[in-house]
Protein backbone atom coordinates (compact mmCIF):
# COMPACT_ATOMS: atom_id res chain seq x y z
CA UNK A 1 0.00 0.00 0.00
CA UNK A 2 1.09 3.41 -0.97
CA UNK A 3 2.10 6.47 1.91
CA UNK A 4 -0.51 8.05 0.00
CA UNK A 5 -3.32 5.20 -0.17
CA UNK A 6 -2.44 4.41 3.91
CA UNK A 7 -2.96 8.03 4.41
CA UNK A 8 -6.28 8.35 2.75
CA UNK A 9 -7.62 5.08 4.61
CA UNK A 10 -6.32 6.99 7.83
CA UNK A 11 -8.04 9.68 7.45
CA UNK A 12 -11.15 8.10 6.12
CA UNK A 13 -11.46 6.03 9.44
CA UNK A 14 -11.23 9.48 11.67
CA UNK A 15 -14.26 11.00 9.66
CA UNK A 16 -16.00 7.40 9.90
CA UNK A 17 -15.64 7.54 13.69
CA UNK A 18 -16.66 11.66 14.44
CA UNK A 19 -19.80 10.95 11.95
CA UNK A 20 -20.76 7.46 13.22
CA UNK A 21 -19.78 8.84 16.90
CA UNK A 22 -23.27 9.71 18.99
CA UNK A 23 -21.58 13.28 20.21
CA UNK A 24 -18.20 15.40 19.63
CA UNK A 25 -15.18 12.88 19.82
CA UNK A 26 -12.09 13.94 22.03
CA UNK A 27 -8.58 13.83 20.10
CA UNK A 28 -7.57 10.90 22.59
CA UNK A 29 -11.03 9.15 21.84
CA UNK A 30 -9.63 8.99 18.24
CA UNK A 31 -6.02 8.40 18.47
CA UNK A 32 -7.25 5.17 21.22
CA UNK A 33 -9.63 3.87 18.58
CA UNK A 34 -7.79 4.33 15.34
CA UNK A 35 -4.14 3.10 17.17
CA UNK A 36 -2.59 5.92 15.07
CA UNK A 37 0.35 7.86 16.71
CA UNK A 38 -1.15 11.00 18.30
CA UNK A 39 1.24 12.97 15.72
CA UNK A 40 -0.03 11.27 12.64
CA UNK A 41 -3.23 11.82 14.28
CA UNK A 42 -3.27 15.59 14.76
CA UNK A 43 -1.85 16.18 11.12
CA UNK A 44 -4.88 14.39 9.15
CA UNK A 45 -7.51 15.43 12.06
CA UNK A 46 -5.04 19.45 10.56
CA UNK A 47 -6.32 18.43 7.38
CA UNK A 48 -9.27 17.40 7.76
CA UNK A 49 -10.25 20.83 9.42
CA UNK A 50 -8.63 22.75 6.91
CA UNK A 51 -10.74 21.42 4.10
CA UNK A 52 -13.97 21.48 6.37
CA UNK A 53 -14.82 17.80 6.23
CA UNK A 54 -14.48 18.62 10.36
CA UNK A 55 -14.28 21.21 13.13
CA UNK A 56 -13.88 21.33 16.51
CA UNK A 57 -16.43 22.75 19.04
CA UNK A 58 -15.57 25.39 22.01
CA UNK A 59 -14.70 22.12 24.33
CA UNK A 60 -11.93 21.13 21.53
CA UNK A 61 -14.20 18.23 20.63
CA UNK A 62 -14.41 17.01 16.95
CA UNK A 63 -17.96 16.93 14.85
CA UNK A 64 -18.78 16.99 11.01
CA UNK A 65 -17.45 20.21 9.35
CA UNK A 66 -19.31 22.96 7.23
CA UNK A 67 -19.03 20.68 4.22
CA UNK A 68 -21.30 17.70 5.76
CA UNK A 69 -23.94 20.76 6.83
CA UNK A 70 -23.71 22.23 3.05
CA UNK A 71 -24.35 19.08 1.69
CA UNK A 72 -27.23 17.99 3.99
CA UNK A 73 -28.12 22.04 3.87
CA UNK A 74 -27.97 21.62 -0.39
CA UNK A 75 -30.26 17.99 -0.05
CA UNK A 76 -33.18 19.42 1.71
CA UNK A 77 -33.33 22.71 -0.21
CA UNK A 78 -33.35 19.97 -3.85
CA UNK A 79 -36.16 17.47 -1.30
CA UNK A 80 -38.28 21.04 -0.68
CA UNK A 81 -38.15 22.51 -3.84
CA UNK A 82 -39.32 19.05 -5.67
CA UNK A 83 -42.28 18.96 -3.42
CA UNK A 84 -42.91 22.52 -3.91
CA UNK A 85 -42.81 21.92 -7.91
CA UNK A 86 -44.87 18.87 -7.82
CA UNK A 87 -48.10 20.39 -8.84
CA UNK A 88 -46.84 22.20 -11.29
CA UNK A 89 -44.78 18.82 -13.34
CA UNK A 90 -48.44 17.39 -12.63
CA UNK A 91 -50.23 20.37 -14.76
CA UNK A 92 -47.51 20.48 -17.13
CA UNK A 93 -48.15 16.72 -17.77
CA UNK A 94 -51.35 16.50 -17.99
CA UNK A 95 -51.22 19.64 -20.40
CA UNK A 96 -48.78 17.91 -22.52
CA UNK A 97 -48.52 14.24 -21.96
CA UNK A 98 -44.98 13.84 -22.31
CA UNK A 99 -42.35 13.60 -20.02
CA UNK A 100 -41.76 16.60 -17.36
CA UNK A 101 -38.20 17.14 -15.32
CA UNK A 102 -37.54 19.45 -12.89
CA UNK A 103 -33.26 19.87 -13.14
CA UNK A 104 -31.01 21.62 -10.55
CA UNK A 105 -27.34 22.67 -10.88
CA UNK A 106 -24.65 20.85 -9.42
CA UNK A 107 -21.51 21.79 -10.10
CA UNK A 108 -21.00 21.94 -13.54
CA UNK A 109 -24.44 20.33 -14.56
CA UNK A 110 -28.25 19.29 -13.99
CA UNK A 111 -29.18 17.16 -11.74
CA UNK A 112 -32.81 15.71 -12.64
CA UNK A 113 -34.62 15.92 -9.20
CA UNK A 114 -37.82 14.85 -9.89
CA UNK A 115 -39.75 13.87 -13.15
CA UNK A 116 -43.17 12.46 -14.21
CA UNK A 117 -43.30 10.23 -17.41
CA UNK A 118 -44.90 10.78 -20.45
CA UNK A 119 -48.07 8.81 -20.93
CA UNK A 120 -47.26 7.45 -24.25
CA UNK A 121 -45.47 4.05 -25.04
CA UNK A 122 -42.94 6.52 -27.00
CA UNK A 123 -42.04 8.89 -24.81
CA UNK A 124 -38.39 10.27 -23.24
CA UNK A 125 -36.41 8.17 -21.03
CA UNK A 126 -36.44 8.38 -17.09
CA UNK A 127 -33.66 11.08 -16.79
CA UNK A 128 -33.01 10.92 -13.54
CA UNK A 129 -29.03 9.90 -12.87
CA UNK A 130 -28.71 9.86 -16.58
CA UNK A 131 -25.58 12.81 -17.58
CA UNK A 132 -26.47 14.95 -20.61
CA UNK A 133 -23.51 17.73 -21.31
CA UNK A 134 -25.71 21.38 -20.14
CA UNK A 135 -25.20 22.68 -23.54
CA UNK A 136 -27.12 19.68 -25.55
CA UNK A 137 -30.23 19.96 -23.06
CA UNK A 138 -33.17 22.80 -22.84
CA UNK A 139 -33.13 22.04 -18.66
CA UNK A 140 -29.15 23.01 -19.02
CA UNK A 141 -29.24 26.05 -21.42
CA UNK A 142 -31.84 27.76 -19.13
CA UNK A 143 -29.32 27.28 -16.53
CA UNK A 144 -26.69 28.78 -18.91
CA UNK A 145 -28.46 31.88 -20.03
CA UNK A 146 -29.30 33.19 -16.28
CA UNK A 147 -26.21 32.25 -14.94
CA UNK A 148 -27.39 29.31 -12.41
CA UNK A 149 -24.43 27.03 -14.32
CA UNK A 150 -20.87 28.34 -14.83
CA UNK A 151 -20.72 28.23 -19.37
CA UNK A 152 -18.10 25.44 -20.48
CA UNK A 153 -15.00 26.92 -22.34
CA UNK A 154 -13.29 25.85 -25.58
CA UNK A 155 -15.09 23.39 -28.16
CA UNK A 156 -18.36 22.06 -27.12
CA UNK A 157 -19.10 18.08 -27.36
CA UNK A 158 -21.07 17.03 -29.89
CA UNK A 159 -24.30 14.23 -29.20
CA UNK A 160 -25.53 14.82 -32.71
CA UNK A 161 -24.96 16.82 -35.91
CA UNK A 162 -27.33 19.04 -34.39
CA UNK A 163 -25.35 19.54 -31.39
CA UNK A 164 -24.22 22.75 -30.71
CA UNK A 165 -20.27 22.99 -30.46
CA UNK A 166 -19.40 26.62 -31.20
CA UNK A 167 -19.39 28.87 -28.18
CA UNK A 168 -20.17 31.87 -30.06
CA UNK A 169 -23.33 29.66 -31.24
CA UNK A 170 -24.26 28.90 -27.61
CA UNK A 171 -24.25 32.64 -26.47
CA UNK A 172 -26.45 33.51 -29.44
CA UNK A 173 -29.19 31.25 -28.34
CA UNK A 174 -28.27 32.11 -24.71
CA UNK A 175 -29.69 35.43 -25.67
CA UNK A 176 -32.76 34.44 -27.37
CA UNK A 177 -33.47 32.39 -24.18
CA UNK A 178 -33.11 35.40 -21.89
CA UNK A 179 -35.24 37.40 -24.57
CA UNK A 180 -38.26 34.24 -24.81
CA UNK A 181 -38.21 33.44 -21.46
CA UNK A 182 -37.91 29.47 -22.32
CA UNK A 183 -34.81 27.55 -23.76
CA UNK A 184 -35.87 24.87 -27.22
CA UNK A 185 -33.96 21.96 -28.29
CA UNK A 186 -34.31 20.19 -31.13
CA UNK A 187 -32.17 17.14 -31.53
CA UNK A 188 -29.51 18.50 -29.78
CA UNK A 189 -28.61 15.17 -27.10
CA UNK A 190 -30.38 12.76 -29.12
CA UNK A 191 -31.46 12.64 -32.91
CA UNK A 192 -35.16 13.25 -33.09
CA UNK A 193 -35.82 14.00 -29.10
CA UNK A 194 -37.23 18.02 -28.72
CA UNK A 195 -36.98 19.54 -25.32
CA UNK A 196 -38.39 23.17 -23.94
CA UNK A 197 -37.63 24.19 -20.42
CA UNK A 198 -38.27 27.60 -18.03
CA UNK A 199 -36.43 29.26 -14.75
CA UNK A 200 -37.46 28.65 -11.49
CA UNK A 201 -36.40 32.07 -9.54
CA UNK A 202 -35.63 32.52 -5.42
CA UNK A 203 -37.16 35.07 -3.61
CA UNK A 204 -34.27 37.21 -4.47
CA UNK A 205 -34.68 36.48 -8.69
CA UNK A 206 -31.59 34.36 -8.77
CA UNK A 207 -32.55 31.04 -11.09
CA UNK A 208 -32.40 27.96 -9.01
CA UNK A 209 -34.07 25.66 -11.47
CA UNK A 210 -35.61 24.93 -14.50
CA UNK A 211 -38.70 22.75 -15.58
CA UNK A 212 -38.66 21.10 -18.79
CA UNK A 213 -40.85 18.96 -21.14
CA UNK A 214 -39.62 16.37 -23.79
CA UNK A 215 -40.65 14.35 -25.92
CA UNK A 216 -40.38 13.22 -29.82
CA UNK A 217 -39.92 15.77 -32.05
CA UNK A 218 -42.93 14.69 -34.03
CA UNK A 219 -45.30 15.30 -31.44
CA UNK A 220 -43.46 18.53 -30.11
CA UNK A 221 -42.57 20.53 -32.71
CA UNK A 222 -45.56 22.03 -33.90
CA UNK A 223 -46.16 22.99 -30.36
CA UNK A 224 -43.06 24.58 -29.27
CA UNK A 225 -44.84 28.51 -28.73
CA UNK A 226 -47.38 26.85 -26.74
CA UNK A 227 -45.22 24.62 -24.40
CA UNK A 228 -42.79 27.49 -23.99
CA UNK A 229 -45.51 29.63 -22.70
CA UNK A 230 -46.82 26.67 -20.59
CA UNK A 231 -43.77 26.38 -19.17
CA UNK A 232 -43.25 29.97 -18.02
CA UNK A 233 -46.92 30.13 -16.74
CA UNK A 234 -45.68 27.13 -14.41
CA UNK A 235 -42.60 28.13 -13.27
CA UNK A 236 -43.40 31.42 -12.31
CA UNK A 237 -46.24 30.24 -10.18
CA UNK A 238 -43.45 28.04 -8.76
CA UNK A 239 -41.41 30.91 -7.94
CA UNK A 240 -44.28 32.90 -6.25
CA UNK A 241 -44.96 30.14 -4.32
CA UNK A 242 -41.33 30.13 -2.84
CA UNK A 243 -41.56 33.81 -2.73
CA UNK A 244 -44.34 33.61 -0.45
CA UNK A 245 -43.00 30.94 1.50
CA UNK A 246 -40.23 32.86 2.14
CA UNK A 247 -41.74 35.89 3.23
CA UNK A 248 -43.91 33.35 5.60
CA UNK A 249 -40.52 31.98 7.54
CA UNK A 250 -38.80 35.24 7.91
CA UNK A 251 -42.02 36.96 9.54
CA UNK A 252 -42.80 33.96 11.55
Amino acid sequence: MSNGTQSVDRAAELVTLVVRAEGPISFTQLVEQTGLARSTASRLLQALERNGILERNHEGLFRGGALFAHYANRFDRVESLAAAAQPMLERIAEETDETVNLGVPSGDTVVHAAQIDSNFILGATNWIDVEVPPHCSALGKVLYAFDALRLPKGRLEARTASSVTDPAVLETQLEDIRREGYAVTRGEVEDGLDALAAPVRDPRGRVIAAIGVSGPSFRLESAHRKVGELLVDETDRLTRILTRRAHKEATG
